[in-house]
């Protein structure tokens, strides 16, 4: 598809104007400015014309800031990106010298861009709007990002710009979503594998406020990487904005496949972190942890092995869960995370046929069957997978009602022994027959 970005300096409502294209509350909208830091992709569609949309940080040069310097360098990715950009200025302030800083940025790009005056709410603003000529453009369009309207003849003239290009078919792709604490690398981890700076990565916790989707395609096999805000404690969670990050965090927990748990070995395996890998569990998601900064360690000859009963311990009962120590800063290990994350995505998707299934279980509960109730024996005759998109197994019993969690956990343990899921919360149900 086409590419579209919206740029600008901060606070001129470009987050406002994206989440109306793409009709979703996917950016985080403030009156805080500089609120956008990464580059943030959407998807849209005028007059039959499908575009893909990125709604950049708003641009600022000259700042001392240490995220003004990344997010200067996110926009200029942008713009080598996009087929066509719109530069949105805000009606309320004017032009500013930051504006025709942008314009010029434009100017050099040689890409068609529109300008776009926000904020455009009423018949005195409109007169306003003329000052905006000084940027050097023969043409701009007034709008109001928060109620839409102008929006339509900006994109009659946008989509006229926008080359052809082949359709493809929509597939769904799997979703990896990279959580975890502020800090602990999850943006470093991203960057170093896809090989350029995607997402702003600076010492202060808390750079990255949304969760962002990267299509990522690594040994044959295609998923989506999410780069989610870090989740902090309730306590911690102090400004509004802090809030729907860690709510767009956990969401996106909800709406993936394989949680990709990162976080700092230099702080260990925290309530925090672990209140993350519980959450991820309770949904039913495959799990991979990963211990990142693990250069920084100092190490013995069973650091590793200590290291990791340590997080087994924290995790039990459930045990089964692959651990990978990394550096996402010298990139060490990185790949063997996202083949580890790929194993656990099979065998969340893993089916075992009803035949094999039975084949296998029957003789272990003969050998041993559930304890006698109130001198009532409990008969399991048969098995299958549940149609779920996790492993979840109903066994059919005479009595189910005195099945109690000790055997589930039994029945549990041998189907992870026979059919390998590691990484994946298994569910056993007992039902009546």
């Amino acid at each position: 598809m086409s590419i579209v970005a919206i740029v600008g300096r901060p606070n001129v409502g470009k987050s406002t104007f994206f989440n109306r294209l793409i009709q979703r509350r996917e950016a985080i909208t403030d009156a805080v400015s500089g609120v956008t830091r990464d580059r943030h992709y959407g998807k849209s569609d005028w007059n039959g014309k499908e575009f893909s949309l990125i709604d950049t940080g708003g641009y600022v040069k000259g700042s001392d800031d240490v995220f003004e310097a990344e997010i200067d360098k996110q926009v200029e990715l942008a713009i080598d990106e996009a087929d066509a950009i719109i530069f949105m200025v805000d009606v309320e302030n004017g032009v500013t010298g930051m504006d025709e800083e942008v314009a010029k940025l434009l100017r050099k790009s040689h890409k068609p861009f529109f300008l776009a005056v926000n904020k455009v709410d009423s018949a005195t603003r409109e007169n306003d709007a003329v000052e905006f000529y000084s940027l050097g453009v023969e043409k701009y369009y007034t709008l109001s990002s928060i109620n839409g309207s102008g929006t339509g003849d900006l994109l009659d003239d946008l989509v006229e710009v926008l080359p052809e290009k082949e359709q493809r078919e929509e597939e769904t792709l799997p979703r990896f979503a990279v959580v975890g604490r502020p800090n602990a690398g999850k943006s470093s981890f991203i960057n170093a594998l896809i090989g350029q700076d995607r997402y702003i990565v600076t010492d202060i916790a808390g750079t990255t406020r949304d969760s962002i989707d990267t299509r990522y395609n690594r040994f044959g096999f295609e998923f989506n990487l999410v780069d989610t805000a870090g989740i902090r404690k309730k306590s911690k969670v102090k400004e509004d904005l802090e809030f729907y990050s860690v709510m767009r965090s956990v969401r996106a927990i909800e709406h993936c496949d394989v949680v990709i748990l990162v976080f700092d070995a230099t702080r260990g395996f925290d309530g925090q972190v672990q209140n993350i890998f519980w959450l991820a569990q309770r949904n039913n998601k495959g799990i991979v942890i990963l211990a990142n900064k693990w250069d920084l360690v100092e190490k013995e000859n069973k650091t590793t092995k200590e290291f990791e009963a340590y997080i087994r311990r924290e995790c039990e009962p459930f045990v089964d869960v692959p651990i990978v120590f990394i550096s996402a800063l010298t990139k060490q290990r990185i790949f063997k995370a996202i083949e580890t994350a790929v194993e656990v995505f099979n065998n969340r998707t893993k089916k075992v046929k009803t035949s094999k299934l039975n084949e296998i279980m029957l003789p272990i509960i003969q050998a041993t069957p559930p304890p006698a109730t109130k001198g009532k024996y409990v008969k399991i005759k048969f098995c299958t997978q549940l149609p779920t998109p996790f492993p979840a197994f109903a066994f059919f019993a005479n009595l189910p009602q005195y099945v109690k969690d000790p055997y589930k956990r039994f029945l549990e343990n041998k189907l992870r022994e026979h059919f390998d899921f590691t990484g994946v919360p298994v569910t056993v149900y007992i039902r009546k027959k």
